[in-house]
């Protein structure tokens, strides 16, 4: 029932637009309206744009975009599991499958599309799966365990996207796309080209100008391959259709609502359908210019529109939206914006294409000069400046646009305030100065928070630090360059040159020395503290837990032992390459059997042992040390893994012996200590199942030796690795790695992943094969040293710490109070193994 003097407004579907339709209500309502979401997924709104992601380890939980404490702060009915099957628009409700009649003031459809799938013979076969939510890549990932093939069917966004993640587990995998191109809406016939040669560089087949005419089937009714209309059978086990999407209008349909003749509810520009108490926004709706929108950002804008509608609050209305992308599929990036065809009449191409690079460059010029559109293929770095110059006069003649900066750089230029620098959120470069200048939102997560710039696809984020950059400037204020307020004049990579060249041993010296005036003598803070803790780390200067280095550590390092949610410590043993004896497991076992831990495996192919109070730490690593274990690392911003898949010893498609390199490779570098965490992988042949090309660095056997690749990473923001250099022999690629590491050691920034490091680098791959092949900076001879340097003097910190009776003392809950436990710390039993009990349900329950 709804509140007493407020709207009932009640939402039917919780995707992103949805959600957004939520914040944009909230965030001007003032109480007057209250809400209920119905929801057909099992969960709140999540990101659909990343959820590729998911295969490289991002959880559920990391794609969520409602918190559970955003419900609540704003009293959010949502109803998950339970979708809505029938409108009674005289009566005002609605009715779920569960029977549940729900009343509405005013009801937002928000049911986005659904993965067309051809209805060709054996669509629905054992073995074919769309890709549109969690489920579905769930459900592909259980299947792709047991399978050698995949085939996509469509090669647009999602399409490629798919094949990704079907590359990523290991498969053969092949894309089948009916236009004569891949993302043939997006992109023209060159960057097509370009794109595809790309795409088939990283093992994935390509069959374009070929649809699909069945899907066959074995004897048990599995998917057994597929045929295709040119007349070619192509072999699969497993098949992801992929081919568009379809609005979801059938509610509206059988409520007597107008649908388009291809679907999508008929709404005006302020988002209504023909019926006053019903609105409709996003991938369902039909909008005004005759259109459905089928990316975030147009349903972004719809949703403000029907919150501002229903709220009272003045709107332009919907009309029309930035159809602009900016992707990276497969490893590749690829941007269209504007009008990429070129379909304008009197309209001139500017072209730059090098097909031994992969690059393609096209701008669309109008008669008049303005820019009209572009697409750009293996190199989208000046996306970000492009696209809000669409549709004005160029600063600058087109060819110094799409030119590589080897060729003639572009001359700097402002953009116009009234450019759109967020397409997600339709933010101008005005909007984002204010941000600067009258909030004083001095730095970009404070323009984020402030104009949600940057929190949609995140293309924009670059533009929004240069231009906050520039606005701080104009107002004489200087961005900080260095580290913090207490290293204000250097960065993180000139303090590592520092501590390096003289030799310096103590955060102590250091900022008397070099710190900031009135810094001298200080404290430090959170951020210097441990960022020179980690380089003094990285030089080998002293354990960690000795004198003041003892007192720069966060809570991970101070205890050798990442914190858990529950106060508890984990312990992870190192276990190189995954490989480990039966009497290894057995010690494992008898550890957390005597110690009541909680035993996982992770991905990283590892055996984590979780519930670890703080005394119990070092009898714990006296067992595991004795047993011939070290310290995984799993609390350090160091090497934590080196994954493998078994290699040639054991698998029929092994090239190389691939754990026999991971466990060499995660010996030599074990404990390295760098600004950011390291993942690494190891596959012995071309079917990847080790995930190399997910890693900070990675290495795919070949026929010839090895191929490197580096700067990849999960998580929120993926990155598929470059290749730096193929078919290596053993020692070229050990010497390549330790030169690529330690280069990275020694320039990037605090918390920078190599992913964004390289990213950030000018000139890219092509500088960093430079300084470590070619010794173009003549630093190799460093680099080398003091790889040398860490392998010579590496010793276990855990057994190190053992050893030392000072260094042993820290590990007790209390201090005043030894052998004390925590009264804190306490579990709960699931699945036959401890849980923790958090601390608010403590909280609640003391109450």
């Amino acid at each position: 029932m709804s509140d007493v003097g407020k709207t009932n407004v009640v939402l039917v579907g919780h995707g992103m637009v949805g959600q957004r339709f939520v914040e944009a209500l909230v965030e001007q309502d003032g109480g007057r309206v209250a809400v209920t979401v119905l929801a057909e997924e099992p969960r709140r709104a999540y990101d659909r744009v990343h959820l590729t992601s998911w295969f490289s380890g991002t959880t559920a939980e990391e794609l969520s975009l409602c918190s559970a404490e955003f419900a609540r702060q704003h009293q959010i009915d949502i109803r998950l599991g339970d979708p809505v099957e029938t409108i009674d628009r005289i009566g005002r409700t609605v009715t779920t499958r569960a029977g549940r009649s729900v009343p509405y003031d005013v009801l937002v459809l928000a049911t986005g599309s659904y993965p067309f799938v051809p209805p060709v013979p054996g669509h629905d076969a054992d073995g074919c799966f769309v890709y549109r939510t969690i489920e579905d890549v769930e459900a592909i990932e259980a299947a792709a365990r047991g399978a050698r093939v995949g085939a996509v069917v469509g090669g647009g966004l999602l399409g490629l996207e798919a094949a990704g993640a079907l590359t990523a587990m290991g498969l053969e995998t092949h894309v089948v796309e009916f236009a004569p191109r891949l993302m043939a809406i997006q992109v023209d016939d060159g960057g097509g080209e370009v794109l595809r040669r790309k795409v088939e560089e990283l093992g994935v087949t390509v069959h374009t100008g070929a649809g699909t005419q069945a899907v066959t089937t074995g004897a048990d009714g599995r998917v057994s391959g597929m045929t295709l209309s040119d007349g070619s059978e192509l072999a699969a086990d497993l098949v992801v259709f992929s081919a568009g999407v379809r609005p979801r209008d059938q509610l509206a349909r059988a409520a007597g609502l107008a649908v388009g003749e291809r679907g999508g509810i008929v709404v005006d520009e302020r988002c209504r359908t023909a019926d006053p108490h019903i609105l409709a926004i996003g991938e369902c709706a039909l909008a005004a210019d005759g259109r459905v929108y089928g990316l975030v950002a147009p349903g972004y804008a719809m949703a403000e529109v029907a919150a501002a509608e229903i709220g009272g609050a003045g709107t332009d209305g919907f009309a029309g939206a930035d159809l602009s992308t900016k992707l990276k599929l497969l490893g590749v990036e690829v941007a269209s914006f504007g009008d990429a065809h070129g379909t304008a009449e009197g309209c001139v191409e500017v072209l730059y294409s090098n097909t031994r690079a992969g690059v393609y460059k096209k701008l669309v010029i109008g008669a008049d000069g303005r820019l009209l559109g572009g697409v750009l293929v293996g190199d989208a770095e000046a996306y970000g400046t492009l696209r809000p110059l669409t549709g004005g006069a160029l600063p600058v003649p087109a060819e110094q646009l799409v030119l590589p900066a080897s060729m003639g750089a572009p001359v700097r230029f402002e953009l116009p305030d009234t450019a759109v620098v967020c397409s997600c959120h339709a933010v101008t470069k005005a909007v984002i100065r204010n941000a600067v200048t009258a909030h004083d939102c001095l730095d970009v997560p404070a323009v984020k928070k402030c104009t949600k710039a940057g929190t949609g696809c995140g293309s924009c984020v670059k533009l929004i630090g240069t231009i906050v950059t520039e606005e701080l400037a104009a107002a004489g204020i200087e961005s900080m360059r260095g580290l913090c307020e207490h290293f204000a004049e250097h960065t993180r990579a000139e303090l590592y040159e520092i501590v390096r060249v003289k030799g310096i041993t103590s955060f102590t010296r250091l900022i008397d020395e070099h710190g900031s005036s009135g810094a001298p003598g200080g404290d430090g803070c959170d951020v210097c503290k441990p960022t020179v803790g980690s380089i003094l780390a990285s030089l080998a200067q002293g354990h960690i837990l000795d004198g003041e280095q003892a007192a720069l550590q966060d809570t991970n390092d101070h205890f050798l032992a990442n914190i858990q949610r529950n106060g508890s410590y984990s312990v992870v043993p190192r276990i190189p390459g995954g490989e480990i004896t039966p009497e290894g497991l057995i010690t494992i076992g008898e550890i957390a059997r005597d110690f009541g831990l909680y035993t996982k495996i992770t991905g990283g192919q590892r055996i984590d042992l979780f519930g670890a109070t703080v005394d119990q730490l070092p009898p714990i690593w006296r067992r595991l040390v004795a047993a011939g274990f070290e310290s995984g690392h799993a609390y350090g911003k160091a090497l934590r893994t080196v994954k493998s898949c078994v290699g040639e010893t054991w698998c029929r498609y092994g090239v190389q012996d691939s754990v026999g390199l991971a466990i060499e490779l995660e010996l030599r570098y074990r404990g390295l200590r760098s600004p950011h965490k390291l993942k690494s992988a190891v596959s012995g042949c071309a079917r990847e199942c080790a995930e190399a090309q997910s890693k900070d660095f990675g290495v795919i056997a070949t026929s010839e030796g090895w191929n490197l690749y580096v700067g990849g990473n999960g998580g929120m923001t993926p990155r598929h690795a470059d290749l730096l250099a193929s078919d290596l022999d053993r020692d070229t690629l050990i010497r390549t790695i330790d030169r690529f590491l330690m280069f990275y050691i020694r320039t990037a920034d605090r918390l920078e992943r190599t992913a964004s490091w390289l990213e950030r680098m000018e000139g890219g791959l092509d500088h960093l094969r430079a300084v470590i092949n070619d010794d173009s900076l003549g630093i190799c001879a460093d680099l080398d040293e003091l790889m040398n340097r860490h392998v010579g003097t590496y010793q276990d910190e855990w057994a190190a710490t053992l050893a030392d009776p000072d260094r042993v003392r820290r590990f007790v809950s209390f201090v005043n109070a030894p052998g004390t436990p925590d009264p804190t710390v306490r579990f709960t039993a699931e699945r036959d193994q401890i849980k923790p009990v958090l601390f608010e349900k403590l909280e609640v329950r003391g109450r």
